[in-house]
């Protein structure tokens, strides 16, 4: 509802949305308009025209001029008693003239309004950034000449230590005096800042109401969405508000051109500030540290000190600014030794001034404000500061400069905080603090971390956290590098309270939520706050149903991320099974749970995930660090990153969610680079070992499931694929020689093929309960080289898992079988045999498809089919035996699981299509109504058959980046038959509309309008029959009746000249614009995936060998004797399948550790050289540089302040020497004293001609 100031003519539905969104202003804020005409003595306007707040009397209501009894009595105006409370007329956006088309948000407001408002108001409804630090500025009034140093540093100084921390500068945000200044040097760093500053300074305007000229122009009681302010004079100080303020309060206390109304407000805001916290929604360890800063000042201005330190807010005085600042620099610097004489009076304990400390204060008092009247009310406020002079820090800007102007601001808070700490708190926890909240690390190593001050776990835990969730991941190094336990501070509650912490507008954030409703099964409600607008998700963060998050919802975002790769995640920390029902996490999670306490079992690897998955770059980067299996975890952030970009909708973070994944996929594809040249088979084994951190999945799994393909490109990834393809075969052997043993498969037992052996004896040499000093090649390099042994362990129901499998790290070694036996399955199993049989077979498939289509397909029966279609249909029936057991039979996955896998894959969807069809083609043609369908069916489907064979051919490395290219064209086929098919219609309706007026040969109109003009582009252009110029031999008529009955209608002659201009037209845009840009596109896409063929063609080539690798050694229609037998072990003998955990390696005890331990030590050399290569490039070598040069200019700004305090030491000296002469010369002339000897003489030195004169030089 519209109060009735915004009531008018215009419709409510024809609000603007900022407009509606800011209805309830008016409600909650007011202004405040003087009701009670007070005559002004002293006006220099005739008859008493003008009142105490400083407007005329005509500008007064009749309600303020008729309350003549109040006027005769009040010798004094008061904004509280004199004035009253309407609904703001005054709010919204605002723009300047002239200026930039950036608005500020300004709002006109009562004096009295409450803080807590205001400041809701600024972060929740405007939207501006909630501050890390507050600084107010001041004093620097107008008229006040601001010096050239006081400018720098504002402008070097205080912006920009400001811009790195993030922080509010408060000034009056008018163009005069200070306020011009700041918004001056926000407006240059603004500029100079980048457009991805995360941190960016928010100038804000608090200014008195009555001093803003042109103040009418704001005034809408709708609001203004925006206002146009106009400036007169943009280069002279004056009263008009600033453009590069982002907001302005405008405090009204029903006054008109009086300074300093807004500074009671001001410092309530302030106050209130003080006592929030910093960070995300307030997560931060600290409350909002609050500096005021004072330059030059009135004497008015001690009343502003005064308050604000009695609100325990710390001040900055700038020395040498002038007036108040050089007052109080000169009082707190002079008068810190005057005593403070304590109390005796047993009611309060407060100390009072000594006589002479009040003396003191009196003289300076008079010698810096010698126009003011009442001096006593000065002194009165001068001891008042003096007696809080421990939050007062003083600034001698002109000597020290702007450079460490940041470290000027914390040390001021950090002194006025250390009064406030207790006598068991560490004195340094505050300044920690800030630093965290400033994300000053550097502040904190050389202070803090210099290695002076010892840090307790719990003095850290507090900005851990803070640190966390505000991602500052130097910090977080910083605190675990000096003594803070990871594995002591993460626990599962500290972990969920880390997600619930995460911002509303992420995408994690969402996905956490779908998870949690789909737990609670409702949907969480977002109540609106009566009167502000503001959801209460936003007022007070955290008490929805989001509260709720825990590692449940977690689980569920990273299985629906990771896909069926890994097993679910938290599971066993909950206590819940894969299966688990919704009704049973929700009774588990119901209440305080027992596994919150519980420490994090993996607590890099966890701190790792929730980095990721909020896309924290170098926060994940430095938990991937410390984690364990650091190749493995590349893979798995680059896994989820990739998921994440695809659910991602702004451009912007998906890009970057893209350029982090390429930088895990890199640093996976550089340490296992560094593994293999350690140690080849060491780093087979890890490829293939199963994690412990990971769920149970392996580097060559998530690397699939990443796309990972420069990871698959490594030699070493590939090596250990090409041993896995050849079995127990050398690679060197040649394709014909297996096609012959294939064939012939005795020559097996001959020369004719090569065999690898296997050292034996290392494995016997190993004892059991020793740790030999080279295993290596027996823990590691057996396992992965004999894939011969882990089909032999299947043979013997022998599990990889089982304990008898891996001893000490140990493979275990099946029995030895005769050479007969052992040479017929090295041979059979061999992966690449298979797929040679496979190949052979389906060739010999097509043949026996192609000869039934063309020479034996007999009608339906009892005619038909012959024995060779029987045959056909018998072999289809052994692929889909095996096709089925690829499905559901593979693996440890539940049966949808199995499903959404199979049809993830485009040649699965293309066997499927195959037998589909196939099926549908048998049933057809057994029956005479529908046996040509059928024929027809069984004859696409052959070309289905037949275009499988381009997966066969994938394995090979010419052909297989040509067969990605294929795809790809197809895609960018896709795209140019779209535009084709626009042109097509286009032309080919106007075409037939033109030459024919009337058809309704509906056959014939669809040749004319889709296929005739298609086979314009490849020349077949029926000229004869379009130009009239052309004799056409074909007997037409134009009588409807035939026409409709079936008759060819004539050609229309009177637009024909039409028709010719449009098939120019329809030519030169087919065939020229068209098929060059379909060529144009070819060619990208050819010299995209030619560029990286070989990575394609290696990356794919995993799947095929994990294809074959798993398949029965026979081939259709003979792989129906392998199914048979693995009936048989598998449902009556009970064997468990080893090729359900293909290229996955069990490892326990040493063994893991050993290889866990090496892969740290690579990793650590690979980070290790990394750095060496950073540290050597020009940039950090420039930065280095830098730093060098700071110190030299350091140290020669500490030379000349040296030399400044030896001048000022010489003066002093010259001066006692002096006063010392003089008391010589008098006591020498007076005849009351008699000296007993001469003076001493000062001999002179070897650096000296001349011996000084003066007392010791006279005689």
């Amino acid at each position: 509802m519209r109060d009735k100031g915004g009531e008018g003519e215009d419709d409510g539905d024809a609000l603007s949305k900022s407009e509606r969104d800011q209805s309830w202003i008016p409600k909650r804020f007011k202004k405040r308009v003087c009701t009670t005409f007070v005559e002004e003595s002293s006006s220099s306007l005739n008859n008493g025209q003008q009142c105490q707040c400083g407007s005329v009397r005509n500008a007064h209501s009749s309600v303020a001029l008729g309350d003549y009894f109040s006027t005769a009595i009040v010798n004094h105006w008061n904004s509280a008693q004199h004035s009253s409370e309407y609904p703001t007329d005054a709010f919204g956006e605002l723009q300047f003239a002239g200026a930039s088309k950036r608005h500020s948000y300004f709002l006109r407001l009562s004096s009295d309004t409450p803080p807590d408002a205001a400041y809701n108001l600024i972060t929740k409804h405007w939207r501006l950034p909630a501050p890390n630090l507050v600084v107010s500025v001041v004093g620097g009034e107008a008229g006040t000449k601001m010096k050239t140093w006081v400018r720098e540093v504002l402008r070097q100084g205080l912006v920009k230590a400001s811009q790195g921390t993030g922080a509010w500068i408060i000034t009056t945000g008018l163009r005069e005096g200070v306020g011009r200044c700041v918004g001056e040097a926000v407006r240059d760093h603004a500029t100079a800042a980048s457009s991805v500053s995360l941190t960016k300074v928010v100038a804000l305007g608090i200014a008195p109401w009555g001093m803003v000229l042109n103040r009418d122009e704001l005034v809408n009681p709708k609001g203004s969405f925006p206002a146009k302010y106009h400036v007169s004079d943009m280069s002279e100080d004056s009263c008009y508000l600033d453009n590069n303020y982002q907001a302005f309060l405008l405090v009204d206390d029903g006054s008109v051109k009086h300074r300093g109304r807004e500074m009671g407000f001001r410092a309530k805001l302030e106050e209130y500030i003080s006592r929030q916290r910093t960070g995300i929604w307030g997560s931060g360890s600290i409350d909002i540290p609050v500096l005021c800063m004072l330059i030059s000042g009135e004497a008015s201005m001690l009343e502003r000190v005064d308050l604000s330190l009695k609100n325990s807010i710390p001040w900055l005085v700038l020395a040498g600014s002038g007036g108040g600042a050089d007052f109080l620099s000169d009082v707190l610097e002079t008068c810190s030794s005057a005593p403070v004489v304590q109390s005796s009076s047993e009611a309060d304990g407060e100390a009072f001034p000594s006589v002479d400390l009040k003396e003191r204060m009196t003289e300076r008092v008079k010698r810096y404000f010698p126009s003011e009247t009442e001096m006593d009310k000065l002194v009165e406020r001068a001891l008042s500061i003096y007696q809080n002079r421990h939050l007062i820090t003083i600034y001698h800007g002109e000597q020290e400069g702007p450079n460490e102007f940041d470290r000027v601001l914390l040390k001021a808070l950090v002194a006025a905080s250390k009064q406030r700490v207790g006598i068991h708190v560490n004195p340094y926890n505050d300044e920690l603090k800030l630093a965290v909240a400033w994300n000053r690390v550097d502040i904190a190593k050389s202070e803090l971390f210099n290695g002076d001050i010892h840090w307790k776990y719990e003095d850290l835990e507090e900005s851990m956290t803070d640190a966390l969730i505000n991602d500052k991941p130097q910090f977080v190094r910083l605190f675990t590098e000096n003594g803070l336990s990871i594995l002591k501070y993460l626990t599962y509650g500290r972990l969920e309270n880390l997600y619930r912490s995460v911002g509303d507008g992420t995408l994690l954030y969402q996905l956490l939520q779908r998870f949690l409703v789909e737990r609670l099964g409702t949907t969480p409600p977002v109540p609106i706050l009566p009167e502000t607008g503001l959801t209460v998700g936003e007022d007070t963060h955290r008490r929805g149903p989001d509260a709720e998050i825990s590692l449940f919802e977690v689980s569920g975002v990273l299985e629906l991320l990771m896909g069926d790769i890994c097993q679910p995640f938290y599971y066993d920390a909950l206590d819940l099974k894969p299966q688990v029902s919704r009704r049973k996490a929700l009774k588990l999670l119901r209440g305080d749970c027992e596994y919150r306490q519980t420490p994090c079992l993996l607590p890099w690897a966890s701190l790792f995930i929730w980095a990721v998955l909020q896309n924290r770059s170098e926060m994940s980067t430095y938990f991937w660090e410390m984690t364990r299996e650091p190749v493995l975890s590349a893979l798995s952030g680059c896994k989820i990153l990739r998921e994440l970009s695809k659910l991602e909708d702004e451009t912007e973070t998906k890009l970057s969610m893209k350029d982090l994944a390429q930088k895990f996929e890199n640093l996976a594809h550089g340490i296992f680079s560094s593994c293999y040249r350690s140690n080849e088979s060491r780093s087979f084994t890890l490829l293939i070992r199963k994690s412990t951190i990971w769920s149970g999945t392996t580097c060559l799994q998530m690397g699939m499931g990443a796309d990972a393909r420069l990871f698959f490109s490594h030699d070493g990834v590939q090596s250990l694929l090409s041993q896995i393809w050849w079995g127990d075969m050398k690679r060197s052997t040649e394709v014909w020689k297996l096609m012959v043993t294939f064939f012939c498969p005795v020559l097996c037992y001959t020369d004719l093929i090569s065999f690898r052996s296997y050292p034996h004896t290392l494995t016997e040499e190993v004892k059991p309960n020793t740790d030999c000093p080279g295993p290596d090649y027996a823990v590691y390099g057996t396992t992965v080289f004999s894939f011969s042994d882990i089909k032999n362990i299947e043979s013997d129901g022998q599990d990889v898992d089982s304990p008898t499998a891996t001893i000490k790290g140990i493979p275990h070694r099946p029995p030895t079988r005769p050479f007969i036996v052992s040479r017929w399955r090295q041979f059979w199993f061999a992966p690449i045999t298979s797929f040679l049989g496979n190949v052979v077979m389906y060739f010999l498939f097509l043949l026996l498809f192609a000869y039934v289509l063309l020479v034996d397909f007999l009608p339906p029966p009892p005619d038909g089919p012959a024995c060779t279609e029987c045959v056909l249909y018998f072999w289809v029936f052994t692929i889909v035996c095996e096709e089925i057991r690829e499905t559901f039979f593979m693996g440890t996955m539940t049966w949808r699981q199995s499903m959404r896998a199979y049809i993830q894959d485009v040649w699965n969807k293309c066997d499927l299509t195959a037998i589909m069809l196939f099926i549908a083609g048998v049933i057809c043609r057994m029956f005479d109504v529908t046996f040509e369908f059928g024929r027809d069916l069984m004859c696409i489907d052959y070309m289905v058959f037949t275009l499988r064979l381009i997966h066969i051919f994938t394995i090979h490395k010419q052909l297989g980046p040509k067969i990605i290219m294929l795809g790809k064209m197809m895609k960018d086929v896709f795209f140019f038959l779209f535009f084709l098919w626009v042109w097509l219609v286009a032309y080919g309706v106007a075409n037939q509309a033109l030459v024919y007026s009337y058809d309704t040969n509906l056959d014939r109109i669809f040749r004319r309008v889709f296929y005739r003009p298609y086979l314009h582009i490849f020349g077949q252009i029926p000229v004869e029959e379009i130009d009239v110029g052309v004799g056409w031999d074909v007997e037409c008529t134009d009588n409807m009746t035939l026409i409709h009955e079936g008759a060819e209608p004539c050609r229309t002659e009177f637009s024909n000249w039409l028709v010719v201009i449009l098939l120019v037209i329809y030519l030169l845009v087919t065939n020229i614009v068209l098929i060059n840009l379909l060529i144009a596109m070819f060619s990208y896409t050819f010299s995209e995936v030619q560029a990286n063929s070989d990575i394609y063609w290696k990356f794919q080539r995993y799947n095929l060998i994990v294809l074959y690798h798993s398949r029965p050694s026979l081939a259709p229609p003979f792989i129906i004797l392998s199914h048979l037998n693995l009936f048989i072990k598998r449902i009556i003998r009970k064997v468990p399948s080893i090729k359900i955990h293909h290229f996955v390696l069990q490892l326990r005890g040493k063994a893991a550790n050993r290889l866990i331990t090496w892969e740290t030590i690579q990793k650590e050399d690979f980070l290790t050289s990394q750095s060496k290569i950073q540290k050597s490039s020009d940039s950090e070598r420039l930065k280095r540089m830098s730093v060098k040069v700071d110190d030299v200019l350091k140290h020669v700004t500490e030379s000349r302040d040296i030399d400044h305090r030896l001048r000022a030491l010489e003066t002093q000296m010259e001066y006692c020497s002096n006063t010392l002469n003089w008391i010589a010369e008098t006591l020498e002339q007076s005849s009351v004293f008699k000296p007993t000897r001469p003076p001493p003489q000062l001999k002179a030195t070897p650096d000296h001609s001349t011996a000084p004169t003066g007392l010791y030089g006279r005689h």
